[in-house]
């Protein structure tokens, strides 16, 4: 049985969701907040994933970004070194969508000639009346980037898990190759 620990950066515009998601899944469906005040910095929520089929888990040390432009100085120090990258958009804005690419690449920087394993969350789909990013253009977009898609309603609490499990999974199975390297240099 291994524990592994792994830093995962939660980026996206402000208001799209993103302390929501980490408190939910921190408290396990347990607390959503109507109100949230803006992020200034950096919240960090620990929580610890089981690796399915292995016996294995992942502590995930979630640093919660603050998505406004102010604060993006501040952001380089305290991303440093990632190990996966959870990027969150609002399914009823179209702009936060488009501003993922941005906060990939900003993400991506800091972990230069290491592949980041990541997760696109399109978050609010319980605004179904007011949705304007289509699932299959943001999926295709994911892919083009090398991330797994998926959509959410923190509100009505609908797959909220799904995301960092998957991040979990990803990061385990990146221990996993460089077990396996190393075994074959032995």
């Amino acid at each position: 049985m291994v524990k592994l620990a792994a830093k995962c950066i939660l980026a996206g515009d402000p208001a799209v969701g993103k302390t929501a998601l980490a408190q939910i899944f921190r408290s396990d469906g347990a607390h959503f907040q109507k109100s949230y005040t803006l992020t200034t910095g950096v919240d960090l929520v620990v929580k610890t994933v089981p690796v399915p089929d292995t016996g294995d888990s992942v502590e995930l040390f979630i640093f919660d970004s603050a998505g406004k432009e102010l604060f993006s100085e501040m952001l380089d120090k305290l991303w440093e070194s990632p190990n996966v990258l959870c990027l969150v958009y609002d399914v009823t804005s179209e702009q936060s969508f488009n501003n993922c690419s941005k906060w990939l690449e900003k993400a991506r920087a800091q972990a230069p000639g290491i592949c980041l394993p990541g997760v696109l969350v399109g978050n609010k789909t319980d605004l179904v009346g007011r949705r304007a990013v289509d699932s299959a253009e943001a999926r295709a977009w994911a892919l083009g980037q090398g991330l797994e898609c998926f959509e959410t309603s923190v509100k009505e609490m609908e797959n909220f898990e799904a995301p960092f499990h998957c991040l979990a999974k990803q990061f385990h199975q990146l221990y996993r190759e460089k077990v396996e390297v190393f075994r074959a240099l032995a």
